[in-house]
């Protein structure tokens, strides 16, 4: 297992003295044999001891429910790390027999398996009461960039426009063509740009990153490079935030109304929305298409992958004369060092 270690759950015990983060990757959690001990407030030679005798008496596999992680530590130094299962901390818990491990059962069988399934977990109170921290304005933000999302968009479209549209054409290219066709309408009122033209516009195989400001990963990769929300700054995210959850709203009553629309006439409606919204309205399909600007980006990326590969060569390289000079200097104060002992 490496680094990338899934995104963490904070659990906090109901006596608020101790706040537990949870590792979520495949589909469950993990923790440490440390992290266990402090989540059943008890010492980590008792959490060994019981998961020894869990895998002797066969409960549970050793190989189902452990795994190893790499962390870099403050020395820059790399260390395993064993992980174990959500079915072993739960085997520990009911044979350490505390409060503790009853709590967690319990939040483990319910709020925590909410999460598991679902991938999120609301405390409808909390939003609610007016008086706490607003945390809903944050939450309304981080929904709208989901729903904005191109296979979250196409798929919602496609679902919606399946539903209302009577003529609805679900061909693979007449589909793409077609949700292209609003993608390039929502983009274009907020850039002034299509998709194509906006990425042609934005990609720079000498800036940092490609010029992008969003990305999946740790490193720029090209099905990052041809997004054009991955060039967008942060208000024009926003915006088209904004108007994609509108326009997934308007077209999402007219769907419920069971309000019958010809694929033709989206097109007419979607211009229809953007003009009651003061938006710019794109006319026509734009001065570049998708496969031009595939072809312009992937020359674009292959240089700005040269620049990146050669400059992290030299990076490497430095590192390692760094690493011998530093090597030099200890064996010439270990040879001072000696000298020194012997008179």
């Amino acid at each position: 297992m490496s680094e990338n270690n899934g995104e963490l759950i904070l659990y906090r015990t109901e006596d608020g003295r101790t706040d537990i983060h949870l590792r979520a990757t495949d589909g469950t959690v993990w923790l440490t044999q440390g992290e266990m001990a402090d989540l059943f407030e008890t010492t980590k030679q008792n959490i060994s001891l019981h998961i020894r005798k869990i895998f002797a008496e066969g409960e549970l596999s050793e190989e189902a429910v452990v795994k190893f992680y790499l962390t870099t530590a403050a020395d820059e130094k790399r260390y395993k790390t064993m992980l174990y299962r959500l079915d072993l901390i739960l085997a520990v818990g009911f044979r350490v027999r505390s409060p503790r491990g009853n709590q967690f059962r319990r939040w483990a069988g319910t709020t925590l398996a909410e999460y598991l399934v679902k991938g999120f977990l609301l405390n409808d109170q909390r939003l609610k009461d007016a008086e706490r921290a607003d945390y809903f304005d944050e939450l309304l933000r981080r929904i709208r960039d989901i729903r904005s999302s191109e296979k979250r968009f196409y798929q919602k479209l496609r679902d919606l426009f399946k539903a209302s549209s009577s003529d609805y054409d679900g061909s693979a290219h007449t589909a793409k063509t077609f949700f292209a066709t609003i993608q390039n309408k929502l983009v274009y009122a907020i850039t002034g740009r299509t998709a194509a033209e906006l990425i042609v516009e934005r990609a720079d195989p000498a800036a940092d990153n490609m010029a992008l400001t969003n990305w999946v990963g740790e490193r720029v990769r090209k099905a990052d490079a041809v997004v054009s929300k991955n060039y967008l700054d942060a208000q024009e995210l926003d915006q088209l935030n904004r108007l994609v959850t509108m326009f997934l709203d308007f077209a999402e009553d007219r769907a419920m109304r069971r309000i019958e629309t010809r694929m033709a006439d989206w097109i007419a409606q979607t211009d229809r929305f953007l003009d009651f919204n003061e938006r710019s309205v794109l006319m026509g399909s734009g001065r570049i298409s998708r496969e031009q600007m595939e072809a312009i980006v992937a020359d674009r990326y292959a240089a700005f992958d040269m620049r990146r590969r050669t400059a992290e060569a030299l990076a490497a390289e430095q590192e390692a004369v760094d690493e011998l000079r530093q090597l030099q200097v200890e064996a010439k104060q270990l040879v001072s060092a000696r000298k020194r002992a012997s008179r």
